[in-house]
């Protein structure tokens, strides 16, 4: 199984939010964002195993500033780390005002995938090829999540 680059698989989505996304305030419903955030850290996790994958844990999402109606969102998702069979993206979500041309980061999440074989059954993904010191940063990082879930499962379930 040949490694793949970051770049291989980087997923960036548009959105426009739409009276029928938001809320009494005019922003954004929190699950409509957490939505879209999955669907492009899935697209993004497929396209590097080119395989089907499911989400098996939100790692953290981190809710930064409100999204209003009409503003355009840009969902970022990118790979992160990958173990045996799992895959770890980091996404950010910015919104911009198309009037103003703002441009603010909103959201932050990291979600953890998992690559399915052709029975459902988890199935090993290739490894990561780093390329530059901000990847290099983004993989220890995710590395240490990733002890740290396995190690609080661990303490939780005794």
């Amino acid at each position: 199984m040949k490694n793949k680059k970051v770049s291989d698989s980087v997923i960036e989505m548009r959105e426009m939010v739409m009276p029928h996304h938001t809320n009494p305030q005019n922003t954004i419903f929190g699950g409509t964002v957490m939505s879209w955030i999955d669907i492009a850290a899935a697209m993004c996790a497929a396209k590097h195993c080119n395989k089907p994958v499911v989400t098996v844990h939100v790692d953290e999402i981190h809710f930064i500033s409100p999204i209003k109606v009409g503003e355009h969102v840009l969902i970022k998702a990118s790979v992160n780390y990958v173990g045996k069979s799992s895959i770890v993206v980091g996404v950010k979500v910015q919104s911009e005002n198309p009037y103003f041309n703002e441009i603010k980061t909103t959201t932050r999440a990291f979600l953890t995938f998992v690559a399915l074989d052709s029975n459902g059954k988890p199935t090993e993904v290739p490894r990561l090829d780093l390329e530059t010191e901000e990847e290099e940063r983004r993989y220890e990082n995710a590395k240490q999540r990733v002890a740290a879930a396995k190690e609080l499962r661990k303490n939780l379930i005794k």
